[in-house]
């Protein structure tokens, strides 16, 4: 008769003594189920072997039984017991918790118990012990609910299998799905190849079948819509961006990594191919695009869905009245390339050069490829610069005559502008000269141009009259005849009379010069007194009373206007009645 090792005596007996079934000892144990009823009818009958008694016809206990595992160094083999009230690794629980959150298995960590520890136990006691560590609560997913026309979900698939044209061979399509989040009615189409301008033209046709769009649109992080994923700021495609803002939809980006956020679209994804295009193949995409066509107005939008319990179609005619209008005129796809402005201030595009003024030359600006214009914007600020008219020929120049750089068989227009600002004359006599010479005679129009640099307009203008009026169509009369003119101006400046200013040099206000002088004087005499009666108490500082009295000639105040005249000289020190006098 098969004995079981002791650990699994102790569990089965364990399990036994707490009334639990045959079936659920069998699945916890692996013991077969006849030896489990053999232990309950012992047990019942009071004949069961402990653990630790030796069965009879048995040699020893150490015979019978063999050790569970390697005996630990230091450890003798019958020191191993089992523990019917708790598992023999609560001892080591905190360890062990370290080292099942380090990601280590049972195996290891049993080995470092014998090694390190001692353990006397089985390794299927770790083991049971680990798994139970391991167990934790199931992970929570929040039910996402959201109102009639909020959101939509998109994502791509694969198709069915299809014939590529370029190859001849059966290859699988890309599969585009939008699901309205609300209804779970969807919109699918299959395309060869996706890129920006593809991804924003599914979305249209998408919003054209739905008949309106929705406030939100959930995606993923694929490089068509999202070109930098980032929690926080997500940059979004520019022909993406254009797209929602024309028809109003804001874009929220999915996690990385998050396929659960938009698992509508997922589980519509899995659905059509699991249950529609599974084992199928087109010839063509039209063909496919059609079928998928008619599976989901006859029969995935006819379902019943298993979470709302309800019908897709009904749901779908409840949302519709919320989706917003879609606008009058529909998004023009285009290609968005950076350049850079060349020294013409133009910029190149498919072989052609559109005008990129005010964009500065050697500047970076962003070019906008429409089907039939050309729109150049600020790198920076995507303000609109210019906008041109798309040319089909290479080579092709859109450049505005004002803006060319020097040409001769362009200039005519600008020279004609700068005459007319001197005058009509000057105008008609260089329109005169280009009619009759054409391009050579565009030297003597920049001549005559020019004259007005050096002399007064008005005399330039005056020559061109007198030339039109003699029928003389040549720069140098021109030049002589305002030279002539100039001269003769000046010679008139010099030869005018100059009118001579009257002085008024007697009037009862003014005072006579006689009487400055005498002023003067006294004021230098009474200046010299009183610095002599200072000079030994301040030799240091006053200056020498020769040189005050070198200057004190009343002669010399009334010849001169006074030069020189010490600046600590106060006029008023010494009064006097002229104005009595006068």
């Amino acid at each position: 008769m098969n004995v079981l090792k002791a650990h699994l005596q102790s569990t089965v007996l364990t399990l036994l003594d707490r009334n639990t079934s045959q079936r659920e000892i069998h699945r916890l144990t692996g013991v077969d189920r006849k030896t489990i009823r053999r232990y309950r009818a012992q047990r019942a009958g009071g004949e069961a072997n402990s653990p630790g008694e030796v069965t009879t016809g048995s040699a020893s206990a150490e015979d019978q039984i063999p050790p569970p595992r390697p005996p630990a160094f230091g450890v003798s083999g019958a020191t191993v017991t089992s523990s019917l009230a708790r598992s023999a690794c609560e001892p080591h629980r905190a360890w062990i918790e370290e080292q099942v959150r380090l990601r280590r298995n049972a195996q290891a960590i049993y080995q470092d118990l014998v090694d390190q520890f001692g353990f006397p136990s089985s390794y299927q006691s770790v083991k049971r012990f680990v798994r139970t560590l391991r167990q934790s609560d199931p992970k929570q997913f929040d039910r996402l609910e959201f109102l009639p026309g909020e959101e939509a979900q998109v994502d791509y698939g694969e198709g069915a299998l299809t014939i590529d044209p370029k190859s001849g061979r059966y290859r699988r399509p890309r599969l585009f799905v939008m699901t309205l989040r609300y209804s779970r009615r969807s919109f699918r189409r299959v395309v060869w190849q996706s890129s920006q301008q593809v991804w924003a033209q599914l979305h249209e046709e998408a919003f054209r079948y739905f008949g309106g769009v929705v406030s939100y649109v959930v995606l993923d992080n694929l490089k068509e819509g999202v070109l930098k994923p980032d929690l926080y700021e997500p940059e979004l495609n520019p022909i993406y961006s254009a797209m929602l803002a024309h028809y109003g939809v804001v874009a929220d980006p999915a996690r990385v990594a998050d396929p659960n956020r938009k698992g509508s679209v997922e589980n519509a994804i899995q659905h059509i191919q699991g249950t529609a295009l599974a084992g199928r193949r087109f010839e063509t995409l039209e063909a496919q695009n059609e079928f998928l066509r008619h599976w989901e107005e006859n029969w995935a939008s006819k379902r019943i869905h298993g979470s709302t319990r309800r019908q897709v179609e009904a749901m779908f005619q409840e949302e519709k009245p919320h989706l917003r209008p879609l606008p009058v005129a529909p998004f023009r796809i285009f290609t968005e390339v950076v350049r850079t402005v060349c020294d013409d201030t133009t910029v190149r595009v498919d072989s052609s050069y559109y005008a990129a003024r005010p964009a500065a030359i050697g500047s970076q600006v962003v070019v906008r490829i429409y089907t039939s214009t050309i729109e150049i914007r600020d790198r920076h600020t995507h303000a609109l610069l210019r906008i041109h008219s798309r040319m089909a020929h290479p080579g092709s120049v859109v450049l505005p005559t004002n803006e060319r750089p020097f040409n001769p068989s362009r200039q005519t227009a600008v020279l004609l502008a700068n005459a007319g600002r001197i005058g009509p004359q000057t105008k008609a006599l260089c329109q005169h000269m280009f009619d009759a010479e054409g391009r050579p005679g565009q030297r003597a129009m920049w001549g005559i141009v020019g004259l007005s640099r050096k002399y007064p307009t008005r005399l330039v203008e005056q020559a061109c009259a007198h030339a039109i009026s003699n029928r003389i169509y040549r720069y140098k009369h021109v030049r002589a005849t305002v030279e002539r003119l100039f001269e003769q101006a000046l010679q008139q400046v010099e030869e005018a009379p100059q009118p001579v200013s009257q002085l008024t040099q007697d009037h009862p206000l003014i005072r006579a010069p006689a009487e400055y002088g005498d002023l003067f004087s006294r004021a230098v005499h009474h200046e010299a007194g009183n610095d002599g009666g200072q000079a030994d108490a301040h030799d240091d500082r006053a200056s020498p009373p020769r040189a005050r009295g070198a200057c004190a000639t009343p002669t010399s105040f009334a010849a001169t206007s006074a030069p020189a005249t010490p600046s600590h000289l106060k006029l008023e020190t010494q009064p006097h009645d002229d104005h009595t006098r006068n």
